[in-house]
């Protein structure tokens, strides 16, 4: 039978990080597996995974550790800035607790994923997991948490940045502020308010801290190191196509395989919370492989990926493997926009064809009294594709259609949009969604989403704009036809640009100003990229 305690580390400036360790049944010893994360140990990210007690049952003793600052542990909670010095102490910890066969595999997802790779033991092989299996996350706090295209992700940001403030009250005994803060998530009043919450209840907070920054330069933003050694260990990343720490994920896999390393990847047709069944099986299976059977040496970079790159459909559910995420998939997929200037008008009158050379003058009218709503996509409160045909009625929505499609189409990569773009404000933000429409024109099911905000440079700077989409992986069948959509809001998905240059930070208000976008068709192009770039 299973059971479970709690054991403390003291680390070398006093503070005491607290674990739950679950124990299997037996005498043992048996490897270890380590989970850090904020919301708790007793959680242990059970909303993806399952319950610590499911893998202790298979012969591993399972760690769930309250980082610093967070649940019972002692100490300041500030972010990854405290992850890197924290995560060497727990895993050389870890080796030697009762029980331990002193090997450590390493798993979580978000937060806990990024711990596993923030990690300041360098080639210290003790300090270092075994191996690690880090999912949603990415090195890059400005491009994988807290914004893309130059926009904050608004509501998703805000979001979180409360539910790590509603801890601190929880923490400080401040059961006012927690409801405050739980009553504006519940009401949906925290795209607007949440601002002022985070300010009162966690001033110096990370999110607090990402939202206040320019997310349209790189300047102040940290990008988080990852050991070489590291990088070579076995691992297994894995992401979600509707999830926003996706590109993070592919980044993660192309900077392991640059340091020599041969990681797996497997990205499935799932949300951030929602994982459709999990992946346990196949967590299971690889950790069974690096810490059950592999011997106590120190462990060489593997000679082939740790599992075929399994990328999951979105349309059909069915698996798929990829030899090489940065190669193209099939032949060249490019259509250029067209429209005798009723695209916003009229949603089946621009159309995506197959040439080179786009035609006509589209102009799309902001008003901030009713800015576009942004729906589902990965940004969205509720994630994964959604029907879209309202939203494309409206006026200030430009819409490009393709003919019915000959054949299947099965689009993997990432779409990028190039296209001249002008405004009549100093800054403005271009939205895009990429969707499948029904035979008879009734049904707009979105499948990718993706934002691009221009600030005053920008705004000025003179050619095309480059707008890309979160990647994909789907079918789309014979007689449906794609279609292009663009907009100058996605609210709250992103907060509603202002037009006057200043950042964005919130819905709309009596200053916002009406943005006119002049949409320059002739040479236009709307292309499939590998779902990796190459440098």
């Amino acid at each position: 039978m299973v059971w479970a305690r709690d054991a403390t580390l003291l680390l070398a400036d006093g503070a005491r990080l607290v674990s739950r360790v679950w124990h299997p049944d037996g005498q043992g010893p048996w490897p270890v597996l380590l989970m850090r994360q904020p919301y708790g140990r007793a959680i242990a990210s059970t909303v993806t995974y399952a319950h610590p007690s499911w893998y202790a049952g298979h012969g591993f003793l399972v760690v769930v550790q309250d980082v610093r600052g967070r649940g019972v542990s002692d100490g300041r909670f500030d972010g990854f800035t405290q992850e890197a010095a924290d995560g060497a102490a727990t895993v050389r910890w870890a080796r030697t607790l009762e029980g331990s066969n002193g090997r450590v595999g390493s798993y979580g997802f978000s937060y806990q994923g990024l711990t596993q790779l923030l990690n300041s033991g360098g080639d210290d092989a003790a300090a270092l997991p075994d191996c690690l299996a880090p999912a949603m996350c990415g090195l890059d706090e400005r491009l994988h948490w807290a914004s893309e295209g130059g926009a904050h992700w608004w509501a998703l940001g805000l979001g979180w940045a409360l539910q790590l403030a509603a801890e601190g009250c929880r923490r400080r005994g401040d059961g006012a502020g927690w409801r405050q803060i739980r009553r504006s998530l519940q009401l949906g009043q925290f795209s607007d308010e949440g601002l002022a919450l985070l300010e009162r209840h966690d001033p110096s907070g990370m999110g607090l801290r990402w939202l206040r920054q320019d997310a349209t330069r790189p300047e102040g933003w940290t990008v988080h190191t990852v050991a070489p050694a590291l990088l070579r260990r076995p691992m297994l990343l894995i992401g979600g196509w509707h999830d926003p720490h996706l590109n993070g994920v592919l980044d993660l896999w192309a900077r392991a395989r640059a340091a020599g390393g041969r990681p797996g990847l497997v990205i499935g047709a799932w949300s951030h919370l929602d994982w459709n069944g999990g992946l346990d099986s196949t967590l299971l299976a690889f950790f069974q492989r690096h810490l059950q059977e592999a011997t106590v040496a120190a462990p060489s970079p593997p000679a082939a990926p740790e599992t075929p790159i399994h990328l999951q459909c979105c349309a059909s559910g069915a698996w798929h493997k990829l030899d090489d995420p940065s190669e193209p998939q099939g032949a060249a997929l490019s259509w250029s926009l067209h429209s005798i200037g009723l695209a916003a008008i009229r949603c089946d009158e621009g159309e995506l064809r197959p040439e080179p050379a786009g035609q006509g003058v589209v102009v799309l009218v902001h008003d901030p009294w009713r800015p576009v709503p942004g729906r589902g996509g990965h940004l969205g409160l509720v994630p994964g594709p959604v029907e879209r045909a309202d939203l494309d009625r409206r006026a200030d929505v430009a819409c490009f259609s393709s003919a019915p499609l000959e054949q299947d189409l099965w689009l993997i990569g990432t779409v990028r949009l190039q296209l001249r773009v002008s405004a009549d404000q100093p800054s403005f933000d271009l939205c895009g969604a990429l969707s499948e429409v029904s035979p008879d024109g009734q049904s707009v099911r979105q499948l990718s989403t993706g934002v691009a905000r221009f600030g005053p440079e920008e705004a000025a700077a003179a050619g095309p704009r480059s707008l890309a989409l979160q990647p994909l992986a789907t079918l789309v069948a014979a007689g449906q036809r794609l279609r292009l959509s663009l907009a100058a809001a996605a609210w709250p998905l992103i907060a509603v640009n202002p037009g006057d240059g200043s950042l964005p930070a919130g819905g709309s208000s009596a200053a916002h100003r009406v943005i006119s976008l002049t949409l320059e068709l002739d040479g236009s192009r709307l292309g499939l990229e590998p779902l990796i770039r190459a440098n």
